[in-house]
């Protein structure tokens, strides 16, 4: 795809505008990616930004603190918001467009959504944040509608996510390919979000626990049993200092089922999902 040498970034509010832009690019026969986000911009980001600019010719980014995603109005009144920062990292990756509507542009006076997403909605990031996907369905169905991009990037450490938007793109049929990006990190392991700006430094050497348990599941997968492999990565992050384990599993990629020795050979995945000085990471590795 092109190279994209101008560093001017396209900021657009609502819908029409959004429009009215797209329309301009598919004018030009040209190819569209699109990166959602809620802002406060890490290196991860940047890199779906990256990754998408090798798939198209034109990225879109969104950045939409999306309300109905959140459980906790705590959670979400604490979400960071950093927009300055946020314009001046798009514009050093030379994305093309920032969507940036407020709340009452994506939504009207007591919408109503819901999705049958089986039992995705049912397990591991469904089961503790009730109600989550159905806002993340939502909002993307909305951006997909908005933007109506080719192509939609993500990254690998929402993997449920990915799978729960996977699955609505085919039950709505949507017209849009999916892209799962590799987890970004810092030099120290722990995966990049946009919450471990809330750790403090002692709770950013105990969230390293999980990480560091996800490569043992890793390097012990298919020489020990699966039992033995859950049980033993659940008791090191139990004993882990400063650490408070919500769960840790191991999934077939593919069905997003718990992995049984009768799906062994498949391809799979550990999930851990954690607490640490009040602040929720989740963390994966494909096995």
């Amino acid at each position: 795809m092109q190279t994209k040498n101008s560093c001017t970034l396209e900021i657009v509010k609502t819908k029409e505008s959004l429009r009215k832009s797209i329309q301009q690019y598919r004018q030009r026969r040209v190819k569209i990616a699109f990166v959602p986000t809620m802002g406060a911009l890490h290196d991860g980001h940047i890199a779906l930004i990256a990754y998408a600019r090798q798939l198209a010719d034109v990225v879109v980014c969104s950045i939409f603190v999306n309300p109905t995603q959140f459980n906790d109005p705590k959670d979400l009144a604490k979400y960071p918001r950093p927009i300055e920062h946020d314009i001046a990292k798009l514009q050093a990756a030379a994305c093309d467009v920032l969507f940036q509507p407020e709340v009452d542009e994506m939504y009207g006076p007591n919408e109503q959504w819901h999705l049958d997403l089986g039992h995705l909605d049912q397990v591991l990031e469904g089961m503790h944040r009730p109600g989550h996907f159905q806002g993340v369905t939502q909002v993307v169905k909305k951006l997909f509608d908005a933007v109506q991009p080719d192509i939609a990037c993500f990254g690998q450490k929402d993997f449920q996510q990915y799978k729960v938007i996977a699955y609505m793109v085919e039950r709505l049929k949507l017209p849009v390919t999916l892209e799962l990006c590799p987890t970004v990190r810092e030099p120290d392991g722990l995966a990049m979000s946009s919450r471990n700006v809330r750790l403090t430094p002692q709770g950013r050497g105990h969230a390293l626990a999980i990480y560091r348990t996800l490569l043992q599941t890793k390097a012990d997968f298919g020489k020990k049993n699966l039992h033995s492999l859950r049980d033993e990565a659940i008791a090191k992050l139990k004993d882990s200092a400063g650490l408070r384990l919500e769960y840790f599993a191991i999934y077939d990629r593919e069905t997003f089922t718990e992995a049984t020795g009768e799906t062994a050979g498949r391809p799979s995945i550990a999930l851990a999902a954690a607490w640490v000085d009040g602040v929720r990471l989740i963390d994966n590795i494909f096995l």
